[in-house]
C-alpha cells in the first residue's frame, strides 16, 4: 500500500482518487478485523497496487514529456520522505510495546524488521516460509508491511525501465503493449505457481506475481494521463465514464465482500479482473468530469484517504497487539471498536506530526519538535498501560510436540466435565480409525481410555490434502476400520471438492464423523462451513460441532487458542467418543 500522493499530480487535486484510498484500506482494516465482514477485504491491496502504478507513471511520463529527462534522484528522494519516516515510527512503537508486552515474541521480530526497513519483507517472508493465511502462536505486528515492499522494489525499478521505454520505443502503442505483456506474464506465472489446496502464501507475497496490477496501472497512465483529461466532455462521453468507471467500483465492492482468500479463481484470474475494474474506478475518478467522482470526494472519505497510509501502517500492529491468544468467546465488537478508533488516531497523530511536515519541508527545528511530540504521546500511553496492565503475557507454547508431552496419563473421566452422550458409547474402539492433526495427538491418550483399540493416525501440521495418502496406507495396512473419525481444517483451508474425494477414497463405511475447528485464523469459518455443508451432503455422516461446543471455554486451551491442555482435551475425547455409533 503506497503513500496517498493526496490525489495532487501533474498540478490537478483529484479527490475522488483519495475516496477510493479510504473504501480500499477500510476494506483490508474490515478484513484484519472479523473476516466475515469482509472476506475479500484483502482485496483492497490490490487497489492500491494499480492506484501507485497508475499515479507514479503519470508523474514520471508528465515530466519527461515537460523537460524530456527524468529526475530519478529527485524522485526517489520524495519516495523516501513520504514513506520511511511513518514507518519508522511503527517500527519503534511497535518493538518498544513487544518488549513491555510479549517479550518472549521479540527475538523472532527482528529479522521482521530489518527486512521490512530494506523493503525485502515479501521475499523474507517466502524464503522463511511465513504464511499470510496459515499460521500458528502470535502473529508478526509487522506481517502486513509485504505489500510495501512489493511497490517500494516497483519505485526502484520501474523509473529506469521507464526512461528506457520511453527514451527507444517512439510509438506509444508499442510501449503500451510491452506494458501489457509484463502485466500477462506476471498473471500467467500467479496461474501456474498457485497449487490448488495448498497455502497461497508465494503467489500472494511474490513480487514476479504481484506486477501485474502495478503494469496494469501504469499501462493506464500512459493512455489515460491526468494532465490532458479535460472537463468540458459531451453528455455521451461523460454517460461512458461514468458507467464503466461505476462498474468497475461495484465489481470491487462485490468481490470484497463475497470472495474469499481460498477460492482458486481468485489466483487464476480473480486478482486480474480486480487490477482491471480498480484501473476502470481511477480513470472514472481521475477525470474532471466524472459525476460520480464527486460521490466519493466526500469529506469524510477524503479526510480518511489522505491518511490511509498511517491507517495501513498502524491498524494490523494494533489488531495483532490488542487482541488475546485465546477467545473462544465470539467476536467482541467493543475491543474492534476501540482498535478501529486506536488505529486512526495512530494514523492522525503520525500524519500531523510526521508525514505532513516531512513531506512539506518545514523547518528542522519544527519537524524535529512534532516528531519529540509525537513519541512523546506514544511513549506516555504505552507507559500508563504497562502500569496498568501489570501481569505478562503468558508464555505461548511454541511447538505442538510440547502441547502432547505435556498430556499426562488421563483421569477417569467424569460426567459433568463433559457433554452427556447422546447414545450408548461403544464398549471399544475396535474397527474404529480416527486421523487428525496435532489437536487430535492432544486427545489421543484420553480416546485409547475411552475407546480401547482404537487406531489414531494424527500428525502435527497435518493439512487434508495430506490425508488421501494416509489412507491408502491405512488401507495397505488393513486398519481402516468401518467408522473413521476426521479431524482437520486445524492448519489450513480446503475445498468441499478435496473433503468429498477424501470421503469417497474411504468407500462405503458404518460411519464417517467430521469434526469441525476452532482456530483464531481467517480460515475458521470458511473449513467449518465447508464441513457441515459435506457431512450433510454425504449418507452416515455424523458432524461434531466443536467450534460451538467449546465457545467460551477458553481453560481448555493452552495459549495459542487451538491446541488443548489435558482438561479439554478430555473433553474433546468424550466429545467425539460420544458421536462414535456402536457397532451393528
Amino acid at each position: 500500500m503506497s503513500h496517498p500522493l493526496q490525489g495532487q499530480v501533474n498540478g490537478r487535486y483529484m479527490a475522488g482518487l483519495d475516496g477510493l484510498r479510504a473504501l480500499a484500506v477500510l476494506a483490508v482494516l474490515a478484513y484484519h478485523l472479523n473476516p466475515e465482514w469482509a472476506p475479500g477485504g484483502l482485496l483492497g491491496v490490490g487497489v492500491f497496487l494499480v492506484l501507485s502504478g497508475y499515479l507514479i507513471t503519470d508523474i514520471l511520463a508528465a515530466q519527461w514529456n515537460r523537460l524530456g529527462r527524468l529526475d530519478l534522484q529527485d524522485f526517489w528522494m520524495r519516495r523516501v520522505r513520504r514513506l520511511l519516516p511513518a514507518m519508522l515510527f511503527v517500527l519503534v512503537v511497535v518493538f518498544v510495546w513487544v518488549a513491555i508486552f510479549r517479550s518472549s515474541q521479540l527475538p523472532s521480530m527482528w529479522g521482521d524488521g530489518l527486512a521490512s526497513v530494506l523493503y525485502i519483507n515479501n521475499w523474507w517472508l517466502i524464503f522463511h516460509d511465513v504464511s499470510y493465511f496459515e499460521k500458528f502462536g502470535p502473529s508478526s505486528p509487522l506481517g502486513h508491511l509485504w505489500s510495501l515492499a512489493v511497490e517500494e522494489q516497483f519505485y526502484l525499478v520501474w523509473p529506469f525501465l521507464l526512461l528506457v521505454g520511453l527514451r527507444f520505443v517512439r510509438k506509444k502503442g508499442w510501449l503500451l503493449a510491452l506494458l501489457l505483456t509484463g502485466a500477462a506474464a506476471s498473471a500467467l506465472a500467479m496461474a501456474l505457481l498457485y497449487q490448488p489446496g495448498t497455502d497461497p502464501s508465494r503467489v500472494y507475497y511474490g513480487t514476479d506475481t504481484r506486477a501485474f496490477a502495478l503494469l496494469i496501472g501504469a499501462a493506464l497512465a500512459l493512455v489515460w494521463p491526468s494532465g490532458e483529461l479535460k472537463a468540458t466532455v459531451s453528455p455521451q462521453v461523460r454517460l461512458t465514464l461514468d458507467l464503466a468507471g461505476g462498474t468497475g467500483l461495484l465489481v470491487l465492492l462485490a468481490m470484497m465482500l463475497w470472495s474469499n482468500q481460498y477460492q482458486e479463481s481468485l489466483y487464476r484470474g480473480g486478482l486480474v479482473l480486480v487490477s482491471v475494474a480498480s484501473a476502470a474506478t481511477v480513470a472514472m475518478l481521475a477525470h474532471p468530469a466524472s459525476r460520480l467522482a464527486k460521490g466519493l470526494s466526500w469529506e469524510p472519505l477524503r479526510w480518511l484517504g489522505v491518511r490511509s497510509y498511517g491507517i495501513y501502517l498502524w491498524h494490523y500492529p494494533v489488531v495483532v497487539l490488542s487482541s488475546p491468544t485465546v477467545d473462544t468467546g465470539g467476536f467482541d465488537f467493543f475491543r474492534a471498536a476501540l482498535q478501529v478508533v486506536a488505529s486512526i488516531g495512530l494514523a492522525a497523530l503520525s500524519w500531523a506530526l510526521i508525514e505532513k511536515p516531512i513531506r512539506y519541508r518545514e523547518p528542522a527545528k519544527v519537524v524535529s519538535y512534532r516528531i519529540l511530540t509525537a513519541f512523546a504521546v506514544v511513549a506516555l500511553s504505552i507507559a500508563s498501560l504497562a502500569v496498568a496492565l501489570p501481569t505478562p503475557q503468558p508464555k505461548p507454547a511454541t511447538d505442538a510436540v510440547a502441547v502432547v508431552a505435556s498430556v499426562t496419563p488421563p483421569e477417569p473421566i467424569s460426567e459433568p466435565a463433559s457433554p452427556p452422550p447422546k447414545h450408548l458409547m461403544p464398549p471399544s474402539g475396535e474397527g474404529v480409525l480416527a486421523l487428525g492433526d496435532s489437536v487430535m495427538l492432544d486427545a489421543e491418550p484420553f480416546l485409547q481410555e475411552l475407546l480401547p483399540g482404537i487406531v489414531i493416525d494424527a500428525q502435527i501440521g497435518r493439512q487434508l490434502y495430506e490425508m488421501p495418502a494416509v489412507v491408502e496406507r491405512i488401507k495397505s495396512e488393513g486398519k481402516l476400520g468401518s467408522r473413521v473419525i476426521i479431524q482437520t481444517g486445524t492448519n489450513g483451508p480446503f475445498s468441499k471438492e478435496q473433503l468429498q474425494s477424501l470421503l469417497d477414497s474411504l468407500g462405503p463405511l458404518q460411519q464417517v464423523i467430521l469434526v469441525n475447528t476452532r482456530v483464531p485464523r481467517p480460515w475458521e469459518s470458511v473449513v467449518n462451513t465447508t464441513l457441515k455443508e459435506v457431512a450433510v451432503a454425504n449418507p452416515h455422516t455424523t458432524f461434531v460441532d466443536w467450534h460451538h461446543d467449546s465457545e467460551g471455554k477458553d481453560a481448555y486451551f493452552y495459549p495459542d487458542g487451538v491446541h488443548l491442555n489435558p482438561e479439554g482435551a478430555t473433553y474433546y475425547a468424550k466429545l467425539l467418543a460420544n458421536a462414535v455409533e456402536v457397532a451393528d
